[in-house]
């Protein structure tokens, strides 16, 4: 099943061009990491897909459905960067993160109901977070915050997972802590994951495909197709790839 078709997207930040024609599908279950440099616009992609920013150009469809016209948004997780999200001081409780994720699918008055909170407490438990759910998130450590809003985008039990940079303030083991607990969610779940990362080389051990982005698409391929392409020679030197491929 097609979840997400992307058609000729373009977008443009004060007359410059962010995003030229970027155009892939995913189908259930697929593992996408989005790869590129600095400023090569893979956040900006990530909230175009998800309907945050306008299109200059193109088409995003979400589960057949044209994301203009999309309503069931419970199907779509979102984790977004970890220090954008919550402040030094941020006074909520983990259970209270972990439950917006189901608020948001609510009319008005938003209450949760005792399924809600059992729900919650479920997710908690799974993500290795069972035990914090009075304590404040702002006196938890980097990892465990990230499971937490990790938690609040699975808590609806969305088919398709949306994460930017998720990593980036994570230490070594906990990244890779992080990275095994989303391939398990992924192959145990066959929840469809996006992942946008600067770390190259580490998200090939874990996806399925890579899609490298410098404002347009520059390949969309396995891991192993993407170390012998010859646009990465072009991009990383002629021998980067062979050295990184024999590294995994």
């Amino acid at each position: 099943m097609t979840i997400l078709e992307a058609k000729g997207l373009q977008v443009s930040y004060d007359n410059t061009e962010v995003l030229s024609e970027v155009s892939f599908t995913l189908q259930g279950g697929d593992y996408l990491g989005i790869v590129g440099p600095n400023g090569c616009g893979k956040s900006t992609l990530i909230k175009a897909l998800l309907g945050l920013i306008p299109l200059d150009r193109g088409e995003v469809a979400l589960f057949g459905t044209s994301a203009r016209d999309f309503r069931e948004w419970q199907r779509v997780g979102f984790l977004p960067q970890r220090l954008r999200t919550l402040a030094s001081h941020f006074p909520a409780t983990v259970h209270e993160v972990v439950a917006l994720g189901l608020l948001g699918g609510k009319r008005f008055p938003k209450r949760l109901t005792q399924n809600d909170r059992e729900k919650v407490a479920d997710i908690c438990e799974q993500m290795g977070i069972g035990t914090l759910g009075r304590r404040l998130v702002s006196e938890l450590s980097g990892g465990q915050q990230q499971r937490v809003l990790l938690a609040r985008a699975l808590v609806s039990g969305p088919e398709l997972l949306f994460l930017d940079e998720p990593t980036t303030a994570l230490d070594p083991e906990t990244r890779e802590s992080f990275y095994a607990l989303l391939r398990e969610i992924n192959r145990e779940r066959q929840t469809t994951v996006v992942m946008v990362t600067h770390d190259t080389w580490n998200i090939g051990r874990y996806a399925a495909r890579l899609l490298y982005l410098d404002r347009r698409v520059i390949f969309d391929g396995t891991f192993a197709e993407f170390c012998h392409a010859p646009d990465m020679a072009r991009f990383f030197g002629e021998h980067a790839g062979n050295t990184i491929y024999h590294e995994h």
